[in-house]
Order: C-alpha cells, then sequence, then structure tokens
C-alpha cells in the first residue's frame, strides 16, 4: 500500500453540514417504534445540540411495511429543520441492532430509504457483496451518500485490521467510512485512535467515524477531532449503542477541545 499524505481532511457536504472539517459533528439516533413517535422525539431535539439525526429503523415496529417505513422518514424530515441531515440506517443484530433481515429484504429496505429522500444510508459493510455493490449504486444514482460501517462488539481489532476494514469501505465506495469497537483495556482504546490518525494522515480520501464503545471507550468519543474522526454519537432519552454520552454536554466538549486546538 503505497502511503500519501492527505491534508486538509477529506470532506462532505450533507445539507448545512460540512463532515470532516473542524469539530466533529454530533448525530442523535431516534429510536422510536412508530412513524408517530418518531416525529415527536425528532421535534423534541435540542437543536442547536444537534448537527445530524440518524433514523434507526431497525426499532421500528411495522418494519415490513414499506407505507409505515416511508412515513417515518416523512415524520421525521418534517419535524427538523431543513439543515439537519438524517441518516437511515438498520442495524442488523450481528452488528448491535435489533434485528435481522435477509439480504434482499435488507437491500430492498434501504432502496425504500433512498426513494424516500434521506440524506445517507448507512451500509454494513459485511452485507453480502452482490448486495452491498447494488444497494452502493442504487445510492449514488439518487444522489445519497452511503456512510459504510462496521461493529465489533466483542473486541478491539489489532490496528492493521482496523486500517484494513477501512481502506476496503472506501475501496467499496463509501462516501463516508466508519468502524465501532469494543475495548477491554485502555490500550484497545489506543489501539482505535491509533489506527484512526494513521487512516486519516496516510490513506483516507473519504471523512472518517470511528470510536470505541462502553465507559473505556468514552474518550474516543470525546476528542474526535485530535485523532481524526468526524462525527460522534450524542444520546437525548434513551440511547442507541454502550457509551453515549448526552448531546448536549458533549457538544459542550467537543466545543472546549475545538478551542483549543
Amino acid at each position: 500500500m503505497t502511503v500519501l499524505p492527505t491534508s486538509p481532511r477529506p470532506t462532505l457536504q450533507l445539507r448545512s453540514v460540512l463532515l470532516g472539517e473542524g469539530r466533529p459533528k454530533v448525530c442523535v439516533p431516534l429510536v422510536a417504534t412508530t412513524a408517530a413517535a418518531l416525529g415527536v422525539a425528532a421535534a423534541a431535539l435540542p437543536m442547536g445540540d444537534v448537527d445530524l439525526v440518524e433514523l434507526r429503523i431497525d426499532f421500528l415496529d411495522a418494519l415490513g411495511d414499506t407505507v409505515s417505513v416511508i412515513a417515518a422518514v416523512e415524520a421525521v424530515r418534517t419535524a427538523l429543520p431543513d439543515g439537519i441531515p438524517i441518516l437511515f440506517t438498520f442495524r442488523t443484530a450481528r452488528e448491535g441492532g435489533q434485528r435481522d433481515v435477509s439480504a434482499d429484504d435488507y437491500e430492498a429496505l434501504l432502496a425504500v430509504a433512498v426513494s424516500a429522500g434521506v440524506d445517507a444510508v448507512d451500509v454494513e459493510m459485511f452485507t453480502e457483496r452482490d448486495h452491498l455493490v447494488r444497494i452502493v449504486e442504487n445510492a449514488h444514482a439518487a444522489g445519497i451518500a452511503v456512510v459504510m460501517s462496521s461493529h465489533d462488539f466483542a473486541k478491539t481489532p489489532p490496528r492493521d485490521e482496523i486500517v484494513s476494514r477501512l481502506v476496503a469501505q472506501q475501496e467499496l465506495g463509501a462516501d463516508v467510512v466508519k468502524i465501532a469497537v469494543m475495548p477491554t483495556s485502555p490500550r484497545d482504546v489506543l489501539t482505535l485512535m491509533d489506527a484512526t490518525d494513521y487512516f486519516v494522515a496516510t490513506v483516507a480520501t473519504r471523512p472518517v467515524i470511528t470510536m470505541s464503545m462502553g465507559a473505556l471507550g468514552v474518550i474516543s468519543r470525546l476528542a474526535g477531532e485530535t485523532f481524526g474522526s468526524s462525527l460522534t454519537f450524542g444520546s437525548v432519552g434513551a440511547a442507541s449503542a454502550p457509551g453515549q454520552v448526552d448531546a448536549r454536554t458533549l457538544r459542550s466538549i467537543l466545543d472546549v477541545v475545538h478551542a483549543a486546538g
């Protein structure tokens, strides 16, 4: 692999949000189970503390109903200011989500999201390859960004493996690359941050999102600007992953770190 510097860091524009520039952006997941409840939750967000919203559609009760999925997207979009992007995510159970679906249904669900006009879709990198390629192509044909992701809730892989996954996501057509891992020691957190720093400093051509989960990994959600992560997830009410920090507190800490930089 040829190592070349990539400065300044890569960016991506999503509505009013420039991902990859300045302090990490704050994304708040919505985990309600109905379209109406999602709209209420979106309207109640502290908008000054939120840059993006993740619609975690795997929590939706009527997931198999296309009309209900579209209604969920519309309810959230209507409740949000125009400048706030929506990231549509179906997190599979194997990667920490609420349920699993077949590869065919996963592809069809993300196609519904694309047609409903979200700003970005999360695509798990270990999706069956033919389906993954079509999902990426369909999103790009509609002008929708792809956040490609990998999650390991059992461990933190070695630095080279983390970097390898991020590189693979770029090569698979991701507009944003993402990995979340579980630490079992402070050294694991350092491994995640070191891998991110190396990737960003050498081969990154896309904005990157990385995090170390759980209580041990909280520092990785706060110091992303230092080592190159462009977005962090904060909670308002129910959290969607272990270690998420309250969005208002998170935004304040990110501002302090940015001002000191």
